[in-house]
């Protein structure tokens, strides 16, 4: 099969590991997890404290005319955004900016200003919302203000599926290349979900962790959350050779499936299809994986769940494959959880070097594949997954390959 290259040259990003892509990275190979009592943001009446907020952003120098525009989401993924471009080296100008754009993905987007402006109404008595309400909170606000903020004319929109929305955006991106729409696309995704109402409505799911985030661990308790963004430059092989760019990692396929089963329970079928489109996607046999980012969320159905979908999918193959989980780390930031793990899957494969599961402490044996308990392993990593399975039933699976 013969079509497009696809590579990356630029990556950003922050969380609660840190801002940057270089911090996230370093916390990341060292095992450190960011969860902890969340102390920044006003949770009320909440019984969960634990989460992974980002404590001081960056001096990101956005100017003010846009930034009373914006909701926290849009505003990480800007910042995101502005990094990964800086890293490529890419400016946009008069010759370029149609010909380059961006596709952000988010799970609950505007949510800090819809919780500001029920509290202002319905608790303090006001008679009207803010001005900016409606464009700080609409989905496709971050990819709008990331197009605004970077110049970029080309196809612009955003994404949403829950905690797939980050691959479905770089699935997305690699259709706009490949079909000839751009040159150069910023994709990836953002949330800000640690807010009273959000928070109180996973509250109620059951599914959150008291304390900590420990995929495959036999004494697991749930998932917990966090906040954060992370973007990626994609280009056409032929444009970044053609302007002597950095080629970092080769985004070489994509898959995507539905399971059409359930809105919250998932399947064993839907995932592995994915995972199945994904190497066909990219022309990859399954023994050329050497690693997978797990969705690894740590709850126990999703990750027994997991663990079934990559033995059906590499077969014998499944053990001798690192795995890890590095939301054990950034915790699961929803519809950014996908691109700060493309950070740890470009790393992996340029460094050679496997993330750790951090706060692993007791063996599963539904959960029985390697999945590189609390310390970073070094192997070569040719090829590297990543994982992303959603409430819905909406699944993503992207492959990063060495360049």
């Amino acid at each position: 099969m013969n079509r497009q290259r696809i590579v990356i040259t630029g990556i950003g990003g922050l969380c609660a590991l840190g801002n940057g892509a270089p911090a996230i990275w370093d916390a990341m190979r060292n095992g450190r997890s960011a969860i902890g009592q969340l102390v920044h943001s006003p949770l009320h009446d909440l019984k969960t404290r634990s989460g992974a907020e980002i404590t001081e952003l960056p001096d990101h120098g956005i100017d003010r005319k846009q930034l009373v525009s914006m909701d926290r989401f849009s505003l990480l993924a800007v910042i995101a955004a502005r990094e990964a471009m800086a890293h490529a080296g890419l400016v946009s100008d008069e010759t370029n900016t149609y010909r380059m754009g961006t596709i952000v993905g988010v799970g609950v987007c505007g949510w800090e200003a819809i919780e500001e402006n029920y509290r202002a109404i319905l608790l303090d008595g006001r008679n009207r919302a803010g001005i900016f309400t409606v464009p700080k909170v609409m989905p496709g606000a971050a990819a709008g203000q990331v197009s605004m903020s970077l110049g970029l004319r080309g196809p612009v929109f955003g994404v949403t599926s829950a905690c797939s929305s980050s691959n479905h955006a770089f699935a997305s991106a690699v259709d706009q290349l490949r079909a000839g729409r751009a040159d150069v696309m910023v994709a990836g995704g953002t949330d800000a979900p640690l807010v009273w109402g959000i928070v109180k409505a996973w509250e109620a799911l059951r599914v959150l962790s008291p304390d900590t985030c420990r995929p495959f661990s036999a004494d697991r308790q749930g998932l917990v959350l966090g906040e954060g963004s992370g973007m990626a430059v994609l280009e056409t092989y032929e444009h970044a050779i053609a302007r002597g760019a950095t080629i970092l990692a080769e985004l070489a396929g994509a898959g995507m499936s539905g399971d059409a089963s359930d809105i919250v329970a998932p399947t064993v079928d839907g995932p592995a299809a994915a995972m199945r489109a994904c190497l066909l996607d990219a022309g990859l046999a399954p023994e050329e994986v050497d690693y997978i980012n797990a969705h690894g969320t740590g709850t126990k159905a999703n990750d027994q769940i997991e663990t079934a979908a990559i033995k059906r999918v590499f077969g014998a193959h499944a053990g001798k494959l690192s795995v890890s989980s590095t939301k054990s780390m950034h915790a699961h930031c929803l519809g950014a959880s996908g691109a700060l793990e493309m950070i740890a899957c470009v790393m992996a494969v340029r460094e050679g070097l496997v993330p750790p599961t951090a706060n692993y402490r007791e063996a599963d044996a539904d959960c029985d594949l390697d999945v590189t308990p609390n310390v970073a392993r070094r192997r070569e990593v040719r090829v590297a997954l990543s994982n992303g399975f959603a409430f819905g039933g909406t699944n993503a699976v992207v492959a990063v390959k060495a360049a």
